[in-house]
């Protein structure tokens, strides 16, 4: 597999994208984009489990009954949530109204939103935009949609990888945003993928029902379940390989990929939380089952107490401790072993749950850096489990203590 630098979306043979400026957001950003195929999809996504749902969602869990879709739309700055019933007609409407200019059925395109929840969508604004993003498709909009689903985000987050299946060359590319409102089953968090692999939908939908568990539902910023988040994979089945209809040696291939791209997407959206200034990485070894691994290390990068010891550079495990006690994973807190690490050096903190004798200026100079590894070896079985989140700062208030104004 190859990590292909610079490339976008538009970069999958058959795709076409656009990102603009349509006037939802009261800035000039951009803040609507279209994902376009030229031949149909088969299509799988994944969405939030908050019980409040936004519109658009409930549009596509009907859409994706189809066995060929187009196209997605998505905007942002506005995220079509807790609008009742004209919000539904909404969501339906920019279906319709981007089918209708593209000449696909309107049950082809999926419908995503995000940004102030419960403000109905300004239809005039979003209806000519539509219009506008789909007279500039094009083989290289796939940047522009990169930022016009963007919100609070820092910066646009986007990845290409290449392989061969079958001597076929086979592209996976994702865009994704996310900064706020971030917690493990995933958040105001959108994430929309392309391939020109030829996959069977059943096995497309497995994939990434799989890969999600183990990258976007391992982070976490905020501890807030978002009503809007979702992610999305369209096969064009353009590469033309023999069809993967069954978990053999292509659907390795193909889901090592589909892994790779969305834990680094995840890694981004971890990275650009909301005012945050470190990358955190905890990584849990030998837990008696999956379960307890995962729980441990996602109830560490939850924490707010451990967030905000990581953003003073305080090298406070007992925080770490607490949270693993109360993580509902099974492990014995007189075998845990904590370490701290990245590229300035390694050091150990936890033996068997006691401190030992280390250094507070090497732990401070680690705790420094914009990039942290915890690893915790709670030595009491065969399975290992990362999560990843952000430390809490200051600016996170500040961002949020303003949002809607």
């Amino acid at each position: 597999m190859k990590i292909l630098e610079g490339k976008s979306l538009t970069d999958v043979p058959g795709f076409k994208a656009a990102g603009i400026s349509s006037g939802i957001k009261k800035s000039e950003k951009k803040d609507l984009c279209i994902i376009y195929s030229e031949t149909p999809c088969t299509a799988a996504a994944t969405f939030t489990t908050n019980k409040v749902k936004a519109a658009p969602l409930l549009v596509n869990v009907k859409h994706l009954q189809s066995d060929a879709i187009h196209a997605v739309v998505v905007n942002s700055g506005n995220a079509n949530a807790c609008t009742g019933s004209q919000g539904l007609k909404d969501a339906e409407t920019m279906a319709e109204v981007t089918a209708s200019q593209l000449g696909i059925a309107p049950e082809s395109v999926l419908v995503g939103s995000t940004g102030i929840i419960g403000v109905p969508l300004p239809m005039d604004v979003v209806t000519n935009g539509i219009k506008t993003a789909c007279g500039q498709l094009s083989f290289d909009g796939g940047h522009d949609a990169a930022k016009a689903i963007m919100t609070t985000d820092t910066f646009p987050k986007k990845i290409t990888v290449e392989f061969t299946i079958k001597g076929r060359t086979i592209f996976i590319s994702g865009i994704a945003k996310g900064s706020g409102m971030i917690h493990p089953n995933m958040a105001t968090m959108l994430s929309f993928l392309v391939t020109n692999a030829n996959i069977e939908k059943t096995i497309l939908s497995a994939a990434l029902k799989n890969s999600v568990e183990d990258s976007y539902n391992m982070i976490s910023v905020d501890g807030d379940t978002s009503t809007n988040d979702m992610v999305v994979v369209l096969a064009n089945g353009t590469a033309e390989n023999p069809v993967i209809d069954q978990e053999n040696d292509d659907y390795i291939l193909f889901k090592e990929a589909l892994d790779y791209v969305n834990k680094q997407l995840s890694k981004m959206i971890a990275k650009d939380g909301e005012g945050a200034t470190k990358l955190i990485e905890v990584t849990v070894l030998h837990g008696q089952t999956l379960q307890d691994a995962k729980l441990c290390a996602k109830s560490v990068t939850s924490s707010s107490l451990v967030k905000s010891a990581f953003f003073g550079s305080d090298a406070n495990w007992g925080r770490i401790m607490c949270s693993l006690g109360y993580s509902a994973g099974n492990f014995d807190p007189e075998k845990v072993d904590i370490a701290f690490e990245n590229s300035t050096g390694h050091i150990d903190l936890v033996k068997d749950g006691i401190s030992v004798l280390f250094c507070e200026e090497q732990a401070k100079k680690i705790l420094s850096e914009d990039t942290i590894k915890v690893i915790i070896d709670l030595k009491d079985g065969d399975y290992n489990a990362t999560a990843w989140g952000c430390d809490l700062t200051y600016d996170y208030v500040k961002i949020n203590g303003s949002y809607r104004t």
